[in-house]
Parts: C-alpha cells; sequence; structure tokens
C-alpha cells in the first residue's frame, strides 16, 4: 500500500523548509518514515518537525547550506547519528535566477550553479557511502527546464541540462550497487522559487506566478515520491511539463519558433 511504501524509512531532504521539500517530507512521514529535513531558514525547519512528529514519526531538523561542502559532510553525519542510518535522500534544494543572459554576470552564474548544481553534487557523493549500506534511493529533483531552454530563464536552465546529466551518468555508475537515482521533473508546482531572488533572497510579497496550469505541491509530492520508491530512472509531470519536455528533447526548432513568434532578428 501506498501509505505503508516507505515504513521505517530514513530520509534526509534537502530544500524543506517549504515548498516541494516540505510536502515530501510531510507525506514521507505519512507514509512511516522519520525525516531529517534541512535549508537555511532553521525557524522553519522547527515547523516542518512539528508536523511530522504530529503525523507519528520522528523528525529531525538540520541546519544546512548546500553551498558549504563542509556543513553538506556534517549534517550527513547528524542525520546517520539520529536515525542510524540513512535509506533515501532527496537534493531539493535549489533556485532560480532569472534575466537575459547579456545581463547577467559571472557572479550570477557561479551562485546558480553553486546551489543548484555543485550543492546537490555534494549532498549526494556524501551520503552515498551510507546509502550503500542500505540499498538506498536517490532523488535529484531537476526540473522540465533540464529539457528544454526558455527565454530569460538561460542560466536556470543551464543548472538544470547539468543536473540532469549528473543524474544520468551516476545511475549508470551505480548500477548493480542496489543504491537506484531518480531524476525528477517537475512542471508548475506551487512553490516559493519564485519568491527568492538571483542572489537568493527571499521575498514574502512577491508574486508566487501561479497559472491554471500549477500543480499543488501536496500532488507533487504524492507523484514525485511514488517514482522514487519505484526506482523509476526519470520522471516528468505535469501535463503541460511532459508537453514542452517532449519539443525540447524531439522538436527544439519547432520550440524555438513558438518562443521567438512575433520577434525581429537582431
Amino acid at each position: 500500500m501506498a501509505r505503508e511504501r516507505f515504513k521505517d524509512h530514513a530520509v534526509w531532504i534537502t530544500g524543506a523548509s517549504s515548498g516541494l521539500g516540505e510536502a515530501m517530507a510531510l507525506e514521507l512521514a505519512a507514509q512511516g518514515a522519520d525525516v531529517a529535513v534541512s535549508a537555511r531558514r532553521v525557524d522553519r525547519l522547527e515547523r516542518v518537525v512539528k508536523a511530522i512528529e504530529e503525523r507519528g514519526r520522528r523528525g529531525l531538523a538540520v541546519a544546512c547550506d548546500v553551498t558549504d561542502d563542509a556543513a553538506i559532510a556534517a549534517a550527513v553525519e547528524s542525520v546517520r547519528g539520529a536515525f542510524g542510518k540513512i535509506d533515501v535522500v532527496i537534493a531539493n534544494a535549489g533556485f532560480a535566477v532569472s534575466g537575459a543572459l547579456e545581463t547577467l554576470t559571472r557572479e550570477d552564474w557561479e551562485r546558480q550553479f553553486e546551489t543548484n548544481v555543485f550543492g546537490a553534487v555534494s549532498t549526494v557523493m556524501h551520503a552515498l557511502p551510507a546509502l550503500k549500506e542500505t540499498g538506498g534511493r536517490i532523488g535529484v529533483v531537476a526540473s522540465v527546464a533540464s529539457q528544454l531552454a526558455s527565454p530569460r530563464i538561460g542560466v536556470y536552465t543551464a543548472s538544470k541540462y547539468a543536473l540532469r546529466a549528473f543524474g544520468q551518468t551516476l545511475a549508470m555508475e551505480l548500477h548493480g550497487t542496489g543504491v537506484s537515482v531518480t531524476l525528477l521533473h517537475p512542471g508548475y508546482v506551487a512553490t516559493e522559487i519564485t519568491r527568492v531572488d538571483k542572489d537568493g533572497n527571499f521575498h514574502e510579497d512577491w508574486d508566487d506566478r501561479a497559472n491554471r496550469f500549477t500543480w499543488k505541491a501536496e500532488d507533487a509530492a504524492r507523484v514525485m515520491l511514488s517514482a522514487l520508491w519505484r526506482r523509476k530512472l526519470e520522471y516528468t509531470f505535469t501535463a503541460v511539463g511532459r508537453l514542452g519536455g517532449f519539443l525540447g528533447r524531439h522538436a527544439p526548432g519547432l520550440l524555438h519558433f513558438a518562443l521567438t513568434r512575433g520577434k525581429s532578428p537582431t
């Protein structure tokens, strides 16, 4: 039964103070897992831990900035020490740098890749020894943006393309070890990513830009965890996300036309 899939599993999620990370943490607890949650906002982590405990499971708040490799290593030891093992790691921390490429600086690129790529890589690699002991699961939260380019989010898209390549390669290299890698590619989901500026600062008053194609984080969490449980290599959703991903992979010229129609060449 889905409600018992992760019973007695020990799970660690980064970027879990809100949005998809929080939703996955609560759904995992509902499915029987003990969950450690990490992010920079400790006050929010404590709220998530309380909600996990209200579901009858153990929760653990581990403050961690994924751009700090030493902090990630320490977080792994904290989780392992508290739960005695790690069965699942979900690299979810990320934000989006937006703007036309010619307006952005090298520092913007570095800041984007430090979190979205290097942070995820460090999270997975530090946790890997523990996962090999349990035959565990790795979830890498990428994006539909890992499959198609769009104007004004080129830096974010590049980071997600890189993350997809990392996950695909790692899945091949870990084949036969018992550890699986699942790349998760959400389409529009109601999270706080649009309230974080290109410097990584959160703005409570910014518009979340939800539209009629936007999924609730709770619904997204359920399908993502189902894919993770089934050890799928990649899982793309929503319907609009799947369409966009298909066009990006198989008809990039058509996608280019659709996204540039009405613009004069420069």
